[in-house]
């Protein structure tokens, strides 16, 4: 197997197998995480890569499902849910700056 040492604004990619080991998924997992639009890839081509950022976004996800027994398709809404609440705050914080 290729190991691919790509650096994306100087953090290292992750192989599939690499983020599985690190939050203890099965990479076949990761794969339907991907499919559901769950987490992204840096890169996908040749292989899927991934930022470091995704091991906090699986994070979320095995609470999701473990936690509250969501499928994968309501832990897409959620995280959907999420990442708008974020996006929220982020404008009201800077609007609150410049006014």
């Amino acid at each position: 197997m290729k190991r691919y040492e790509l650096i994306v604004d100087e953090r290292r990619l992750l192989t599939i197998e690499e983020l599985g080991r690190l939050v203890d998924v099965h990479p076949d997992l990761l794969q339907r995480f991907v499919v559901y639009g769950l987490i992204d890839p840096e890169i996908d081509k040749p292989c899927l890569l991934f930022a470091d950022r995704a091991i906090v976004r699986i994070r979320k996800i095995q609470r999701l499902r473990g936690d509250l027994g969501l499928n994968l398709a309501g832990c897409g809404v959620v995280l959907d849910l999420l990442d708008r609440i974020d996006d929220l705050e982020r404008e009201i914080h800077y609007l609150r700056s410049v006014f």
